[in-house]
């Protein structure tokens, strides 16, 4: 199995050259099966420079896993230039939105109103597919088997485990560690804990074993203090979670926008450091656009 990263920042795009090390595309990873059948995590900015390289392959089958519909993991889907080639699939698999009462092709249906887009979907000649998803039911994805677990994030967020020929990945998309919204010794904290500590305990179920973890890693500890609730973890919450699940390889990803490329690697080697204690047997990573890693 292949992984191959093509956006790895949070929120929104921010190109230039302070980010020019890791990239300032937003969320979007490629997984080739060992049969070369392609998986798309997310569809940031970082899948518009994946299609212009899907050009040397054509016709294309593209399986684009959504995690979320937040702008920051949908916003490439229109430019993705398979899109306007006949020949070519897009099947879009994500979930189902209580709120609007619509499943994953809102996704497209909202962004490619004349309002937002010149080119409507009827006029893409790519075949453009839709698989709603529902938490804990696996499907088949060629020869992989891809399961939805639902996450911690302020709207419908899926978490994706996939296995293909005795290897496994797990890409979180955004996510916060549940927790107790309510206070120690207020009315409801006790019950509602047992709720958080099911939830917490679900998750990891979802990611044992893994060879490969890929996780929200926004924040560090002291950013976290201030901004809990805003559905991102912390380069803290990751390792630990990682190390819970018995994961062998960590990738922190959806990296701060406002964050340099120094100022990244110089707080995530003060994370290694505070964390050293507890990452024994594990190998941690930031993720980088435009990295591969084989296993």
């Amino acid at each position: 199995m292949k992984v191959k990263f093509w956006g790895v920042r949070g929120s929104i795009a921010c190109p230039g050259p302070k980010t020019v090390r890791y990239g300032g595309n937003t969320t979007c990873i490629e997984i080739r099966t060992d049969s070369n059948e392609l998986i798309i995590l997310d569809a940031g900015t970082g899948i518009f420079p994946l299609s212009q390289a899907l050009l040397a392959e054509l016709p294309i089958t593209a399986n684009v896993l959504i995690t979320h519909s937040h702008w920051d993991h949908i916003q490439g889907l229109p430019l993705f230039t398979p899109n306007f080639i006949a020949g070519n699939t897009l099947r879009l698999h994500g979930g189902f939105d209580p709120v609007t009462g619509k499943g994953i092709e809102q996704v497209m249906g909202v962004q490619l109103q004349y309002s937002f887009f010149p080119v409507r979907e009827a006029e893409m000649k790519a075949k453009i597919e839709y698989v709603t998803l529902m938490p804990g039911e696996t499907i088949q994805v060629g020869s992989a088997k891809v399961t939805p677990c639902l996450l911690n994030h302020p709207v419908i967020d899926f978490g994706y485990r996939v296995e293909c020929d005795g290897k496994s990945v797990f890409f979180t998309g955004d996510h916060e560690p549940p927790y107790n919204i309510y206070q120690a010794g207020e009315e409801g904290f006790d019950e509602y804990q047992v709720f958080v500590d099911e939830k917490a305990q679900s998750i990891i179920e979802a990611i044992r074993g893994v060879d490969v973890l890929i996780a929200d890693s926004s924040y560090t500890d002291a950013e976290y203090a201030g901004k809990r609730g805003w559905g991102h973890g912390s380069f803290t919450t990751s390792m630990a979670t990682a190390k819970a699940a018995g994961v062998k390889v960590l990738f922190c990803t959806h990296h701060e926008p406002t964050r340099s490329d120094d100022a990244l690697e110089s707080v995530f080697d003060a994370a290694l450091k505070a964390n050293a204690g507890q990452l024994a047997g594990l190998e941690v990573h930031l993720a980088r656009e435009g990295d591969v890693y084989e296993f």
